[in-house]
């Protein structure tokens, strides 16, 4: 068996990547997300691919089950046990605002004050035990949350980082009563300093698993039913996947996880491309994600608020997101501004053009206005876009407010998210000190390619390189994805006090828990290997840097002239007085497989003749162009052709304005640089 097959559940629809790595076939199928019964979805598009279940070797999922539930507080009914005292951790915050200007901001717990519990227990920072542990409180608070139908709990103490003791005692007598498996401690979720992140983490968990198992469970099940003789495997916001049977265990580690899988695919693509600095935009229908590729590797952070005043800490590839998908609804606000998003149309009813009864405009909407995208073959619609309804709905949401015709409305929508994409990427590279200009801009999702070479221009970026399959890239980092899992220990002591054999104690406790993980999950595994780092601080700072682990043994002098360097090449001081701070252990496992050869995804052939389907009339730059039509699929190796242009494919439609020259590489992709047309 050969078949390899990518599913990504998106907001609006549920892409699908199917490769066969004996014979080179390649299939793709695109449906509309069933949000109502996502499983449904996965599976109707299973059966369009045209494969027998029993057929399928590798089946990598990744899904947005979890995140919806968090960002809509539509998870489990979840309780919490936690000190006595510290009931209110999950609404400490930070020094946080959701908004420019003003003190506004309401904040929601996941687990409501009424379902938090304290208990009688108290350890100190240092593990020591302050008051015992009253087990007979423990075990009477969670029988009382369970007759108030809480469906899953958290139980979180004070310095449990540090001493577990308590919460694995506590842990062990409510899995004695409890009916079901959703009963979590916080160190088995991170098991770092800081009560509030690692509460907050601790709550998504408990709130989303019973809807990430059940619904993994359901698809899992189903296909077993068909044939599928393997374990379903989950995508993971760090990069890498689980197996279906430590799914439960780890639920938190699907959280935005179809979008990580997006940056991984476009780090490979990068790559074999020779372009190690990327900006990836990944436009969906709901959201638009933007994250960066230094050096040919995506940045990883250790946190992100998933909403005001919710983190979560576990490790994930770092990205931004904002309201500005193919589905995002304009409108003028109180004040008459233009905005388009955060709300968003989703698949049902979906953009006007789609003729589901949608009546609001959306950004969707605007490209079929403007002429980029094709009325006549719409995307999971059965009937052509009505461009009549399109106008009348611009003229009198959007057009009559601003004194606008229908064509100016819609161009001004585009302007106004395609600044809002920009700005987006122009935070996320400034932010982290790299200047965008240096970086070739990488757009999929279904929407990417629509606005990349505004955003492009915006930006002054040199290059876009458009993927072979963008509406599907996160599909494709699904079939890429290793087998990866995270481990973390705070031990937050100076290096001159740590004790020798400590660290490596603590590594090699890392280490044989990644294993067994790995055993546990029963997956086929070419290779292990195992990646240290330390996070450290100087005393009386508060954010760490981290580093590599070096070779060999725990060294703390070698730790402290690695630290020295990496403080100085990051800031450019050195701070020789004072005392640096082992704040954090991290360990990784990664377990490598045969990976797709992505020549698989280069055209077949090709017929330069052939890949032009004609013209359509485009608006650009304030006038109506001629822009030729080319069907990607037909466009040969090497080919070269210049806008104004539009390529269409299934899953997206490239827009390339005039003054672009477009080049197809040998692995299929669409390179897009700025000149003046060719004469």
């Amino acid at each position: 068996m050969a078949i390899t097959i990518g599913v990504d559940v998106g907001g609006t629809f549920t892409d699908f990547l199917m490769v066969d790595t004996e014979s080179g076939e390649v299939r793709t199928e695109k449906v509309p997300t069933t949000v109502d019964d996502r499983a449904r979805g996965f599976l109707a598009g299973i059966d369009q691919l045209g494969v027998t279940p029993g057929d399928i070797r590798w089946l990598v999922h990744g899904t947005t089950a979890g995140t919806n539930a968090v960002l809509e507080h539509k998870g489990a009914k979840a309780g919490l046990i936690t000190t006595r005292g510290f009931r209110d951790v999950l609404e400490l915050g930070r020094r946080t605002r959701p908004h420019a200007y003003g003190l506004s901001g309401t904040f929601r717990p996941l687990i409501p004050r009424d379902l938090r519990r304290e208990v009688t227990e108290r350890m100190d920072a240092q593990g020591r035990v302050l008051t015992a542990l009253a087990i007979d409180e423990v075990v009477a608070e969670a029988k009382a949350l369970l007759a108030e139908g809480v469906e899953s709990i958290a139980i979180q103490f004070l310095h449990a980082y540090v001493n577990p003791e308590h919460e694995i005692a506590a842990a062990e007598a409510v899995r004695a009563f409890w009916p079901n498996p959703y009963v979590v401690a916080s160190h088995e979720i991170v098991r770092e300093m800081r009560e509030f992140e690692r509460g907050t983490t601790a709550a998504i968990h408990a709130s989303i698993a019973p809807i990430v198992s059940a619904y993994i469970t359901r698809v899992d099940s189903a296909l077993k039913e068909r044939g599928f003789d393997h374990d379903l495997l989950i995508m993971q916001a760090n990069g890498g996947m689980a197996g279906a049977p430590v799914i439960a265990e780890h639920a938190v580690h699907t959280v935005m996880s179809g979008p990580a899988a997006g940056v991984l695919a476009a780090a490979e693509l990068a790559r074999l491309a020779g372009c190690e600095n990327v900006v990836t935009g990944d436009m969906g229908g709901t959201s638009f994600d933007v994250a960066l590729i230094n050096g040919g590797t995506p940045l990883v952070t250790a946190e992100k608020e998933l909403a005001y005043a919710m983190p979560i800490r576990i490790p994930m590839i770092d990205i931004s997101t904002i309201g500005a998908g193919g589905g995002s609804i304009a409108h003028i606000d109180k004040a008459g501004m233009l905005r388009v998003g955060p709300e968003s149309a989703g698949s049902f009813p979906g953009p006007i053009g789609y003729g589901r009864g949608g009546d609001r405009v959306t950004i969707t909407d605007c490209n079929y206005m403007l002429g980029r995208l094709n009325p006549h073959a719409v995307t999971g619609a059965t009937s052509d876009a009505s461009l009549e309804k399109i106008e009348a709905a611009l003229i009198e949401q959007v057009g009559k407010p601003l004194n606008m015709d229908a064509v100016a409305a819609a161009q001004a929508v585009i302007d106004v998210a395609v600044a809002e994409m920009a700005g987006a990427i122009r935070l996320i590279s400034v932010e982290k000190g790299v200047d965008p200009r240096d970086f070739t801009y990488m757009p999929y999702g279904g929407g990417g390619p629509l606005h990349a070479v505004a955003i492009a221009r915006m930006l002054n970026l040199p290059r876009v390189l458009v993927p072979r399959y963008p509406g599907l890239n996160s599909a494709l980092g699904c079939i890429l994805a290793d087998v990866r899992h995270d481990f973390v220990r705070t031990l937050n002591q100076p290096l001159a006090v740590i004790a020798e054999g400590v660290v490596d104690g603590i590594i090699a406790e890392q280490r044989d828990a990644g294993l067994a993980l790995l055993a546990r999950e029963k997956v086929a595994v070419d290779e292990v290997v195992f990646q240290h780092e330390f996070d450290l601080l100087y005393r009386g700072q508060s954010h760490v840097l981290r580093i590599p682990a070096p070779e060999g043994n725990f060294d703390a002098e070698a730790v402290r002239a690695a630290f020295r360097e990496a403080f100085l090449a990051r800031f450019g001081i050195e701070l020789p007085t004072m005392i640096p701070i082992l704040v954090n252990i991290r360990t990784t496992i990664i377990g490598k497989r045969v990976h797709v050869d992505l020549a698989h995804f280069a055209p077949k052939g090709g017929d330069a003749e052939k890949a032009r389907k004609g013209t359509r009339r485009a608006w650009f730059d304030g006038a109506w162009h001629e822009a030729q039509v080319y069907d990607r699929a037909q466009l040969p190796l090497g080919h070269v052709f210049y806008g104004p242009a539009i390529v269409e494919q299934d899953d997206t439609t490239l827009i390339l304005d005039p003054g672009t020259r477009s080049e197809v590489d040998e692995f299929g992709n669409i390179i897009v640089t700025f000149e003046e047309a060719a004469a």
